[in-house]
């Protein structure tokens, strides 16, 4: 199993001090992170894309240029690119370059994305969200494909025989397609041919098992190969459940509270947040062996190829946010690997 990180490189105020960390300084934290999970031998790190002022990733894929000069084996991806409010032929330009810079290491996640400001931003009509995502996808699937485009379609003047350059590195770059809790969508990315990106960030995983098993169907009834799953979820890990929770609730709460006073939440309590903590939960807050253990569990559901923690919802200190990247590195890692690998050796 791949195992790596992915952050919306969140700048909120610290929760105790009240102290906001100039977005320079943001940047340059997050560096540190990317160049450890490196070093430590995690697999993938990816960028969200936002355009909101408590995140500092409007412009991931600038991001992720910078990484891939300051590493060496990571994967580099987004979490997500919103598709519908980008143009994929600069989004194709963009990640080609990173994979010339990485030496095929680039990698993107589309989706429509869980905030809707990207789209009057950038002068789009919300009525179109789904029609845009689809359509722009098609074209960026096309790109990936051919170097000269010929392709119309109704929201995005047509292409006629243009050349899309630079080429990437790789033959191909890998493109997952991010799915939240909507059947369709599973489905669809299965009928694509495409590896899917499952957010789990609430609720009890094992609900999510029917939309693996659309992807899987999706897949079957198009005559696509069996594609690639990766499981993505928030998490936090310090040495003992007990520091892990009380230096990750404060921060996901302030989070989860701001986005709760938008779409009509309730307040988050603590009680429900180590309730999410427990081994049928969804958040990866805990001990390095707690964290194994909710892997494999959900590994025993849906078999992924791929699980991708978001260590930082709400600003925590950057100190506690190397030491969960080390703990995840050095005592998750090679024991998840261990363990997937004897149950499925063919992985």
């Amino acid at each position: 199993m791949e195992l790596g990180l992915y952050t919306f490189v969140e700048n909120t105020p610290d929760s105790e001090t009240g102290k906001l960390l100039h977005p320079s300084e943001r940047l340059a934290n997050l560096m540190e992170e990317i160049e450890l999970a490196d070093e430590l031998g995690l697999d993938v790190y990816a960028i969200g894309e936002h355009h909101r002022e408590e995140y500092v990733s409007s412009s991931p894929t600038t991001i992720l240029a910078a990484a891939a000069t300051r590493t060496k084996t990571i994967k580099l991806s987004t979490a997500v690119t919103v598709l519908g409010s980008e143009d994929p032929v600069r989004v194709y330009q963009q990640f080609a370059t990173i994979d010339l810079l990485s030496k095929g290491r680039a990698e993107i996640i589309v989706g429509r994305g869980s905030f809707i400001e990207s789209f009057p931003l950038f002068g789009y009509d919300l009525q179109n969200y789904e029609e845009l995502f689809e359509e722009k996808l098609e074209l960026l699937l096309q790109i990936q494909k051919e170097t000269n485009i010929t392709w119309s379609g109704k929201h995005r003047a047509a292409i006629n025989d243009r050349g899309v350059y630079p080429r990437a590195y790789q033959e191909k770059i890998p493109i997952w397609r991010a799915v939240g809790g909507t059947p369709k969508s599973a489905y669809i990315t299965g009928a694509l041919g495409l590896p899917m990106a499952l957010a789990i960030i609430g609720g009890y995983p094992a609900q999510f098992k029917q939309m693996v098993d659309l992807h899987s169907r999706g897949a079957e009834e198009h005559d696509q190969p069996r594609q690639k799953l990766s499981i993505n979820s928030h998490g936090f890990i310090s040495e003992t459940s007990q520091e892990a929770s009380d230096i990750a609730f404060p921060a996901f709460k302030q989070v989860m509270d701001k986005i709760g006073r938008e779409r009509g939440w309730s307040p988050m309590q603590r009680n429900q947040f180590d309730a999410s903590t427990a081994l049928e939960g969804a958040n990866f807050v805990g001990s390095p062996q707690e964290v194994i253990d909710k892997i494999m569990y959900q590994y025993e559901i849906f078999k992924h190829d791929r699980f991708l923690m978001q260590m930082t919802v709400g600003s925590i200190p950057h100190k506690e946010v190397l030491k969960s990247i080390e703990l995840f590195a050095t005592e998750v890692a090679p024991v998840v690997r261990k363990e997937t690998e004897s149950k499925n050796p063919l992985s």
